[in-house]
């Protein structure tokens, strides 16, 4: 039988002081992993800005190509750059560059170049003006489509990006080569799962896909 939460379970506590006023307790009781990538863009004094992200998810239809980042804090510098410029590269790491990726968060002085400062490349993207990382496998150039507020004076954003240019390595989309998935694709953020019933953490750890044949659609013949 399911246990019903609409509250914090009393078995939690905080791992760090103001864990839980950053992230929601059911963020740890439900453990959603999300795909982690960072988000670039330019600051007003011309440096790049480097965000690492997850929290987020990618929808299209024949028309568009979406990137929904789920939560952009206004106390940032990416809340500002996108504010100002109106554009940004999603770009996806492989695990062997996360170090350098996770660095980026230890760099985010106004004045630093913060993707050069992590150990990454600049490149100049394609069609929009935003900094493109080039150690990561799959960068799609956006434009902001709108952001809104997750309830009126919240702290964090909801930022809606439209994808106008996407660069991939044809390793990663060949799936007989390094291929999107498994060690050598995407990375996926497990946030510190908890048990409610023991208050037991997990620490933060990085997951991936493992693909499994999906079962024969014998709709047909029913």
């Amino acid at each position: 039988m399911k246990r019903e939460f609409s509250t914090c379970p009393s078995t939690f506590t905080e791992t760090w002081p103001g864990e839980f006023a950053n992230f929601s307790w059911g963020d740890f009781l439900t453990a959603i992993p999300a795909p982690i990538f960072l988000v670039t863009s330019y600051k007003a004094n011309g440096q790049p800005n480097a965000c690492l992200q997850s929290w987020s998810t990618f929808v299209g239809d024949a028309r568009q190509f979406l990137c929904i980042l789920g939560s952009v804090a206004r106390s940032g510098h990416l809340y500002s750059t996108l504010k100002a410029t109106g554009e940004c590269i999603v770009n996806f790491p492989s695990v062997d560059i996360y170090d350098k990726c996770t660095a980026t968060i230890h760099h985010n002085q106004w004045d630093t170049d913060e993707i050069t400062a992590a150990g990454l490349t600049v490149q100049a993207g394609r069609t929009v003006h935003a900094p493109s990382i080039a150690e990561c496998f799959l960068n799609l150039e956006c434009k902001v489509l709108w952001m809104r507020e997750h309830f009126p004076n919240s702290r964090d954003l909801v930022a809606c990006l439209q994808v106008q240019h996407i660069a991939m390595d044809p390793a990663r989309y060949n799936e007989d080569q390094l291929g999107r998935y498994g060690p050598t694709g995407y990375i996926y953020n497990v946030h510190s799962p908890r048990s409610a019933d023991t208050g037991t953490v997990t620490p933060d750890c990085l997951g991936y896909i493992q693909l499994h044949a999906a079962p024969a659609d014998d709709s047909e013949e029913r």
